[in-house]
């Protein structure tokens, strides 16, 4: 399953880099609804901060709007189901620190597996961020990347939506190599 976390009009342009949390944040939405695992996504207070940015709403199964920054305060565990085979929630939102470290520490408390895309995941602030997710890992989150939750999800090459789902690795590829060329 996969949770996706106040990626909020008003909210993302706070967020550092923003811009490339949302890309990938789409990226991974899109590559979930291609391949039927369920979506289900908060809104922190959207009367204040905005509704989802239309990239995410479009493929959610479920909109939780929520004001506790853990949303398994609002029922998110409710919706998410206690489902013996999806044990397995991986995460993307805003903010690390905030509101996706303290629903990940609920999930993980309420016998989850969670794994968080650290590419669709951001912060106000590097240093929120790196914080987050030093201390996910300790209390036994899984990091990850978007390309790993991609080819886990898919398993095999010979996979019926490896072609379409490549295309947006590739896309990934072409945002991601650049950035990286210039340091």
């Amino acid at each position: 399953m996969l949770l996706v976390i106040d990626h909020q009009v008003k909210l993302l342009p706070s967020i550092d880099d923003g811009e490339q949390v949302l890309a990938n944040a789409a990226r991974l939405v899109e590559a979930a609804w291609l391949l039927n695992i369920p979506i289900v996504a908060t809104e922190q207070t959207p009367e204040k901060i905005g509704p989802l940015t239309k990239d995410i709403r479009r493929y959610c199964s479920r909109i939780l709007s929520k004001v506790h920054f853990d949303a398994c305060a609002d029922g998110a565990i409710d919706i998410i189901g206690h489902d013996q085979a999806r044990k397995q929630i991986v995460i993307s939102g805003c903010e690390a620190h905030v509101c996706v470290l303290q629903t990940a520490i609920s999930l993980m408390r309420a016998g989850f597996s969670v794994w968080i895309v650290t590419s669709a995941t951001g912060s106000h602030s590097q240093t929120d961020r790196a914080l987050a997710f030093e201390r996910l890992r300790g209390l036994g989150a899984t990091l990850v990347s978007l390309e790993m939750v991609l080819f886990e999800w898919l398993r095999r090459s010979d996979h019926p939506k490896f072609r379409e789902l490549l295309q947006t690795i590739k896309s990934h590829r072409s945002r991601v190599i650049p950035d990286v060329q210039k340091h």
